[in-house]
């Protein structure tokens, strides 16, 4: 058998094999770095509540944007404060994409915070974060669908009463289904890691 002829059947094999290769990796599913929600995607649960300007908010009116769900108050004296910072930093980051990302900011101190003081302290972050708040019985239901746990405790700091909740950002993807979340210290560069492949 001719050589040439057998270092051409030789060259086409591995030229084949590595286009299968290639063709696998590519086809791997994206590695996301926040804990993954389950597919089939559950969808987020939709609520509405009265925003500072006096309007409706829906959850379900923000489809098309990814949204970043986060529970808190404002007389947090750490965790929150700190996340808003972070998710901040987080659209910094993806300066051409930052407008198709909504960070919503829901109070879990309805006795404290009106939806007037929420938003203002959202703002202080980042002018597009949403603040929400609303009345116990609003906001229980919105909590329980989201598997927010909340509790307050009496604080002889100036703080006073402390509400110890859940300190996690949840992923909405752009058709409303939850996809990720985060825990309280996930480093800013694993949000913005998994907003790229989103946004893709």
């Amino acid at each position: 058998m001719d050589r040439r002829i057998i270092w051409v059947g030789i060259a086409s094999f591995l030229l084949v094999g590595f286009g299968l290769a290639l063709s696998l990796l590519l086809s791997k599913p994206a590695n996301f770095r926040g804990t993954a929600f389950v597919e089939p995607f559950p969808p987020a649960a939709d609520f509405e509540l009265t925003n500072a300007n006096g309007d409706t908010f829906r959850l379900s009116d923000q489809r098309d944007k990814i949204v970043l769900l986060f529970f808190g108050y404002t007389s947090c004296p750490d965790v929150c404060p700190t996340t808003l910072a972070e998710l901040n930093l987080a659209l910094n980051q993806i300066p051409e994409k930052a407008d198709q990302v909504q960070v919503v900011f829901v109070s879990v101190d309805p006795e404290r915070d009106t939806p007037q003081a929420v938003q203002a302290y959202a703002s202080r972050f980042n002018s597009s974060f949403i603040g929400l708040s609303g009345s116990l019985d609003e906001l229980e239901k919105i909590w329980q669908d989201y598997g927010v746990f909340r509790e307050t405790s009496e604080s002889e700091s100036a703080a006073g009463v402390i509400i110890n909740h859940t300190a996690r950002v949840t992923l909405i993807d752009k058709d409303g289904n939850m996809r990720l979340s985060y825990g309280f210290g996930t480093p800013v560069d694993d949000i913005v890691h998994d907003l790229d492949l989103l946004l893709k």
